[in-house]
């Protein structure tokens, strides 16, 4: 079975860059790409009561613009290669990105989100760009893997996984991390930055779990002392040049922290590492 990967798309430079990496870190995989383009008026939103509805005319001149794009996007080359594990469908929906895209995961059954970190402004001023941010926060039930727009696919050294051992994890939630470990080669680096002196019984029980669930691909484990979550991730990383950073997004606790705004900034501007949340599927 195909597995269906979904490629959000504003036709900006970042979005393209990360449908040139999914294609490529999937290349040897039988995939089905779904790239989608969410098509909506500015100001437009349906929670607002004072928001005047679009007229037809108005929502046929942005479907046109973005039926336009999208016609010239599906002629390029990379999209027509003899690559016989990958089909490519082309999608341009009427709505909030966010809306779109959960009804897209929901409707294709998709199994994997990888967008770029900025949108078509490419703001450098916004590191995670809010589509990012927001698509991590509220899209659930599935990964999303967040590319920087100047990172090129070259391989992975590793994968940096911060976690507490508070998280009672389950193998479906770490398919997809095992998943690009073994496609890469990238050995997982678990990371815990410890502020007990001890682990609790909790604690021990879930890291025996975690080992299991990761046995079949290469892992280590790695401890920092006296130093805040977010900078032991940060400087981590950042020593070691890893390749990418991935963590399970318990809603509302883990997120928060881990995505607070100095170190989202800190990673944009020094790491420039690809980012992939899992999630948390009790929530």
């Amino acid at each position: 079975m195909k597995k269906k990967i979904l490629l959000p798309t504003d036709f900006s430079g970042n979005a393209n860059n990360a449908i040139n990496y999914a294609v490529e870190l999937f290349k040897g995989e039988s995939c089905e790409f779904y790239i989608l383009h969410s098509n909506y008026l500015p100001g437009y939103s349906k929670d607002k009561l004072l928001s005047p509805e679009p007229t037809k005319n108005q929502i046929d001149e942005v479907k046109a613009i973005a039926e336009e794009k999208m016609g010239k996007l599906k002629v390029e080359d990379r999209f027509n290669e003899d690559n016989t594990k990958h089909t490519f469908h082309f999608l341009n929906e009427f709505g909030s990105f966010i809306e779109v895209l959960k009804n897209t995961v929901e409707k294709e059954d998709i199994k994997l989100i990888i967008m770029g970190t900025r949108g078509e402004t490419d703001n450098k001023n916004e590191i995670l760009g809010s589509n990012a941010v927001n698509t991590m926060e509220k899209v659930r039930n599935c990964p999303v893997l967040a590319i920087p727009g100047n990172i090129r696919f070259k391989g992975l050294n590793e994968i940096v996984f911060p976690t507490s051992f508070k998280t009672h994890y389950k193998e479906n939630e770490l398919d997809t991390l095992k998943q690009i470990s073994q496609l890469t080669s990238a050995p997982i680096r678990i990371l815990y930055v410890q502020k007990d002196n001890e682990l609790s019984k909790e604690q021990i029980d879930n890291k025996a779990l975690l080992n299991e669930i990761l046995a079949a691909v290469n892992f280590t484990h790695h401890k920092l002392y006296n130093v805040s979550l977010q900078d032991g991730v940060r400087c981590f990383a950042q020593s070691r040049e890893s390749e990418m950073i991935a963590f399970i997004n318990k809603k509302h606790k883990f997120f928060g922290s881990i995505f607070s705004n100095p170190l989202v900034k800190e990673l944009g501007h020094n790491a420039n590492v690809p980012v992939l949340a899992l999630h948390d599927l009790r929530n």
